[in-house]
């Protein structure tokens, strides 16, 4: 059974006629005839009762129509959607992103994207990077932005930014003093951390390392702001996105550079080699891209 077939037979059934269905389908009133021939010796039964003065459809071929004109009509919806989608007329795009990313880097680039593509939809997933590798993996996602190391596996990854992090010091802290400071500065410090499963722990804690010092960590919290907030109440210190700085407009804070060694996170976006982005996933990352110096002052 052919697509063609259906459309000849719904477009008989509507004109009543061969000869006006051939006209609408843009072919002989022979070839038409024949494709009808091999769909009812396909189908067993007979679509239409014909005379010399009309056509009408049969009882079987009544049944047969209906389900047709729906399947008709869901191919053409498809066709138009996908097109629709190649166009970014219409889409889904589905985004995955660590917490300490999100709210930095992403609502300038959504805001701008769904100006131009309104009809394309955006979901954004704010989940660990273990997390977000499962649902790369899974194809639930079309691409994640996150911050190695992490087990890059079948994945293609594209470089966006290096992101400075600063220390962060309540406003009235000795330290506030320093243009600059060094790792050794830390050492008598509270230090208020993410979560262990959030990757900018363990960046934080990898540049103590290296420094050879183990960190006093009085307290932990899988929000950026939380701990913003409680360095601002003179709980603590903590090393700090430069992104996230950056939109701190009330200026709770001061932040400061390292002057050895300035530890930095890298942010790439990543997705599976078997999957690369689509179109619309695809403009998006170029808007992010293009975009970057914009949202990450510092």
């Amino acid at each position: 059974m052919e697509m063609h077939q259906l459309r000849y037979a719904v477009a008989v059934a509507r004109s009543g006629n061969f000869s006006r269905a051939a006209e609408q389908c843009h072919v002989s009133q022979p070839s038409l005839s024949q494709q009808i021939l091999k769909l009812e010796e396909e189908l067993g039964e007979r679509l239409f009762d014909r005379t010399k003065r009309e056509t009408k459809v049969t009882p079987h071929g009544a049944a047969f129509l209906r389900r047709a004109v729906r399947i008709l009509e869901e191919v053409d919806a498809a066709t138009r959607e996908a097109h629709d989608a190649k166009e970014l007329v219409s889409g889904v795009i589905a985004i995955g992103v660590i917490p300490t990313i999100s709210p930095y880097l992403l609502p300038r680039v959504m805001a701008a994207f769904a100006g131009d593509y309104p009809g394309v939809e955006m979901i954004v997933q704010e989940e660990t990077t273990a997390r977000l590798l499962k649902l790369l993996q899974a194809y639930e996602i079309d691409f994640a932005l996150i911050s190695p190391p992490f087990d890059i596996g079948n994945l293609e990854t594209s470089h966006l930014l290096n992101d400075e992090l600063l220390l962060a010091l309540p406003r009235n802290h000795p330290l506030t003093r320093k243009k600059v400071i060094a790792a050794a500065d830390l050492k008598r410090e509270n230090l208020l951390l993410m979560k262990e499963e959030h990757c900018l722990s363990d960046q934080v804690l990898s540049f103590c390392n290296r420094r050879d010092f183990r960190p006093k960590i009085s307290f932990r919290s899988a929000q950026l702001e939380t701990i913003q907030s409680l360095i601002a109440a003179g709980m603590g210190v903590s090393l700090i996105p430069s992104m996230a700085a950056s939109a701190d407009k009330k200026s709770r804070l001061c932040y400061r550079s390292f002057n050895d060694g300035k530890p930095q996170r890298s942010i790439v976006a990543a997705w599976p080699k078997q999957r690369p982005p689509g179109r619309a996933a695809a403009q998006f990352l170029r808007m992010l891209a293009s975009g970057i110096g914009t949202v990450t002052p510092r």
